[in-house]
């Protein structure tokens, strides 16, 4: 069925942390072992404080909270630096690859725009396949004025791209960044990262489960050519998170295994691989 047409977009910028990485995941488990040298335990409850914030928001608001005898630029310094070690693991979330690859054959102009400092988002990128070559503009928040939720971010790549704010789309996983967009006079889509927030993401266009809900010819852009409607996509999905308590080790397994019964019962069995790796996280994808 065709997509109603909302505005014609001639560019994309998008979010990197939580929008096209699952870098939050990793950086909690950093945070775990940065923390318990002081005596503190993270539990993620305090993520919705600092998703989208820049490094030194996300130290300020840790140090404060935990109490920690550091300042927030020694917590930058040696979490970021125990970060680093491991970028090499951090894997692209559900849809980023393809999204990329197919504005990338189309000759859609796209930019990346993060609260991340630029040596940082090139160092994230760096190892994913194709993505270098396939950004012509890269906007860290070193680079401007004021981060998100500040527009400050979102203009200036739109100046790089040569693109007028108003032909822009703009696509995030966090309320400062929707903000930020909003802001600078461009349209927005909100990939909310944090479950159960999607009341907070109202000021969005578009909020969206995730990158592989997203139709481009929606809003002018060409359209994915390997959608099947009430079908999987073809590229692997990787679901992290902890394993279920009272359930044994292969719980996540188990309960995936039960929503998919659920929700492809008319999908023959074979058609589907379930495997758990050794970081405990799904991997699914057609055979």
């Amino acid at each position: 069925m065709a997509q109603p047409l909302k505005k014609l977009m001639s560019c994309v910028i998008l979010d990197l942390d939580g929008t096209l990485l699952n870098t939050d995941g990793m950086f909690s488990e950093v945070l775990k072992t940065f923390l318990v040298k002081y005596g503190k335990e993270w539990d993620g409850r305090e993520k919705h404080k600092i998703v989208g914030k820049t490094p030194l928001e996300e130290a300020a608001i840790i140090v404060e909270d935990y109490g920690l005898p550091c300042a927030k630029h020694e917590f930058v310094n040696e979490v970021y630096s125990m970060f680093s070690d491991h970028l090499c693991k951090v894997k692209a979330l559900p849809g980023a690859n393809r999204l990329i690859k197919h504005l990338s054959c189309h000759g859609v102009p796209m930019a990346l725009a993060s609260n991340s400092h630029r040596a940082t988002i090139e160092s994230k990128i760096s190892y994913q396949h194709g993505w270098n070559e396939s950004f012509s503009v890269i906007v860290g928040s070193d680079e401007v004025r004021t981060g998100k939720p500040s527009p400050d971010i979102f203009l200036e790549a739109a100046k790089r791209l040569n693109m007028e704010p108003s032909s822009s789309l703009v696509i995030e996983d966090s309320v400062i960044g929707v903000v930020a967009g909003k802001a600078a006079g461009m349209e927005v889509v909100a990939v909310p990262s944090l479950p159960k927030q999607t009341h907070r993401y109202t000021a969005a266009d578009e909020v969206i489960n995730s990158l592989l809900d997203l139709r481009p010819e929606k809003w002018g852009l060409p359209p994915f050519q390997d959608w099947i409607e009430g079908t999987l996509p073809s590229e692997p999905w990787y679901i992290g998170g902890p394993v279920v308590k009272g359930l044994g080790r292969g719980s996540k397994l188990i309960c995936l295994q039960r929503v998919i019964q659920m929700s492809f019962q008319n999908i023959p069995r074979g058609s589907i691989l379930v495997g758990l790796d050794y970081q405990h996280e799904v991997f699914i994808k057609w055979l």
